[in-house]
């Protein structure tokens, strides 16, 4: 049973502002929400329309129905459960191994789709500007598939935390150097641009490693790559060179 006042709350999580307000969101799915149980994130209530967690203690558990879910869901299509937890206070960095950092990432599937490869790649710290999409978005948490747990993510002024990092900072441009004959490092930043605008120009100015992923194609007129599609590639090259 879910009552009024919850699907307030729960409809509620989806903006952002009132994720903030009360310190929750919600993930969907049981890969997503089991992934999440078996990390720090700490349960609040989870919904579903099975008996589908056994180990939950009752007063977290409730059983619905599917048109409940709908009313809560963030989905278009609803899942069969969903579950809200707190949000964590943020870590601090540790400016140690590969930091990926995203100015002014927007869409949310990118943005999860990056915390995903950070996880299969081993990077532990992603640093996002403050206008880059939150990662308690709902869209986002579904498309890390359950990565948001095991990839620290900080947000902040990231042209302030650049001028004063000690660490390599590197940037993909269309006039780089090309990353396949690079000799990159074991530590550094990379930083990831927008998915219209590419890198902000305040940003580029504090970039003295300019790399590039080379077109093979005979036309050569694409014009980019998807963010996420870049990252893979990228991290695939500075894993492969350490």
């Amino acid at each position: 049973m879910v009552s009024k006042n919850q699907i307030k709350l729960i409809t509620s999580l989806h903006q952002k502002k009132f994720r903030q307000a009360n310190n929750l969101f919600i993930a969907e799915g049981i890969k997503v929400i089991n992934e999440l149980l078996h990390s720090n994130f700490e349960l609040e209530n989870i919904y579903a329309t099975e008996q589908l967690f056994p180990a939950i203690s009752k007063d977290k558990f409730n059983l619905i129905g599917e048109n409940d879910l709908k009313k809560i869901s963030a989905l278009t299509v609803p899942n069969n459960c969903l579950a809200v937890f707190k949000i964590p206070e943020t870590k601090p960095i540790l400016e140690k191994g590969l930091i990926i950092a995203l100015d002014d990432i927007r869409d949310p599937g990118n943005l999860g789709t990056i915390l995903r490869l950070c996880d299969w790649f081993g990077v532990e710290q992603v640093i996002c500007s403050e206008q880059t999409v939150d990662i308690y978005n709902p869209k986002v948490i579904q498309a890390t598939m359950g990565s948001v747990a095991r990839v620290n993510v900080t947000y902040l002024d990231l042209n302030a935390y650049i001028g004063k990092t000690k660490l390599p900072i590197f940037g993909t441009f269309m006039d780089g150097e090309n990353i396949y004959k690079a000799n990159l490092p074991k530590e550094g930043i990379v930083i990831m641009g927008n998915e219209a605008n590419g890198i902000s120009t305040s940003i580029e100015q504090s970039i003295k490693n300019r790399l590039t992923i080379p077109r093979f194609g005979n036309l050569q007129q694409t014009e980019s790559l998807n963010v996420a599609t870049a990252t893979a590639i990228i991290l695939s090259e500075f894993c492969r060179n350490n």
